[in-house]
């Protein structure tokens, strides 16, 4: 699919319902410009308040930013191994070690 295929088919949506992510991992083919087309994409539909369907154009394109925002969304709301997982797929080393520090703490709360 060329990039003006893949900007016809988006703007066809306001909510890419026909994408279906499977997977955790980015996908592979996908050419730095149709990145950057789903990557605008995801951040309209972030900015909107769609983050279910932001977060799965940010998991296809591996967009790290993305990623960091959702898991940060997942903080706020207490869900902390939820948001360990989106950092860890954006490569977050410094959010990531925040969690499992949360996560120590509490273990050691229990502990004791």
């Amino acid at each position: 699919m060329n990039e003006k295929e893949l900007k016809s088919t988006l703007s066809a949506h306001s909510i890419p319902d026909g994408f279906i992510k499977v997977t955790d991992k980015p996908i592979q083919g996908l050419s730095s410009e149709q990145k950057a087309v789903l990557n605008r994409k995801g951040n309209v539909l972030f900015n909107e308040g769609k983050y279910d369907a932001a977060c799965r154009i940010f998991v296809t394109t591996g967009y790290s930013d993305g990623l960091a925002r959702i898991g940060d969304l997942y903080m706020k709301q207490n869900r902390s191994i939820t948001a360990l997982k989106y950092y860890l797929l954006a490569n977050n080393k410094g959010k990531s070690e925040m969690v499992y520090e949360k996560i120590a703490n509490i273990i050691s709360i229990l502990l004791k």
